[in-house]
């Protein structure tokens, strides 16, 4: 699982259920469409994220925590434009997640409720995609054999990502 995307997550946990006691602070960096920005510090340095909820969620489940994605600059990494989604529920073990956005579609390992991409590469392939259409949709698997899509608006991804790649330029 990826560093980075850990102390993220964490961080947007906090913002999202508005917890109180944290070693890191969320802060609020903008809002476009559908997505919003944050920045938290690691040590000295400031970590860049943007998120956004699904629009429309399909699945035979009667309870489900809230799913979202994160884009992700982290200087402290190199990281930049590193992508990862929360599903709201464990993902069934040793399974995958796919996500397609327009005529593209990519793979994501899962670990827990987290889906990740290969690497570098990938993410750089899934945010372009993500900057030149208007939705994604998000299909996997819960640990209880449960399929889920999620369908997630793109409308202010690229106004936002330009937002986060401002702050974090490194």
């Amino acid at each position: 699982m990826r560093a980075t995307a850990i102390g993220v997550l964490i961080g947007l946990a906090l913002a999202v259920t508005g917890g109180a006691a944290s070693a890191q602070t969320v802060i609020p960096g903008g809002e476009n469409g559908d997505w919003k920005a944050y920045t938290f510090k690691k040590g000295d340095v400031t970590v860049c994220y943007m998120a956004s909820a699904p629009t429309k969620s399909v699945g035979d489940y009667s309870k489900r925590d809230p799913a979202f994605v994160l884009v992700t600059n982290d200087p402290t990494t190199g990281g930049r434009g590193e992508v990862s989604f929360v599903a709201g529920y464990p993902y069934k073990a040793e399974s995958s997640v796919t996500v397609a956005i327009g005529g593209s579609a990519f793979e994501l390992f899962t670990a827990a409720d987290k889906a990740w991409t290969q690497g570098p590469e990938d993410d750089r392939e899934i945010v372009a995609a993500m900057i030149n259409d208007a939705d994604m949709t998000v299909k996997g698997m819960s640990a209880r054999g449960t399929e889920t899509t999620d369908t997630y608006s793109l409308i202010g991804f690229t106004a936002t990502k330009k937002l986060i790649d401002k702050t974090c330029p490194k």
